[in-house]
């Protein structure tokens, strides 16, 4: 659960089509993300966020609200998992 400094940003999910996703959890491991979309557990997708840039990964569950993808950890993910963290930390200026 997102805490009130946190805000989820709004990615693209792309399984064979794109569709919107929440990104709800991050780590340089994987990610959860809130979205209509079901590919298959083991199938590869891409994750687009606005600041962190774009990632693949491969689906490792499916949910009723979303789905997990397990990313290969590395300086790639460690540095998504950091500018998506930062990215929702920051709150738009006034």
């Amino acid at each position: 659960m997102a805490s009130r400094w946190r805000r989820r940003r709004m990615c693209v999910l792309v399984a064979g089509r794109p569709a919107p996703a929440a990104l709800r959890d991050v780590c340089a491991t994987g990610a959860f993300v809130e979205t209509a979309l079901r590919p298959k557990v083991g199938s590869w997708v891409e994750l687009r966020h606005p600041e962190a840039g774009i990632i693949n990964g491969s689906v490792r569950a499916v949910a009723p609200d979303g789905i997990a993808i397990a990313f290969t950890c590395g300086e790639r993910s460690v540095a998504f998992a950091l500018a998506a963290i930062a990215a929702d930390m920051s709150r738009p200026s006034m």
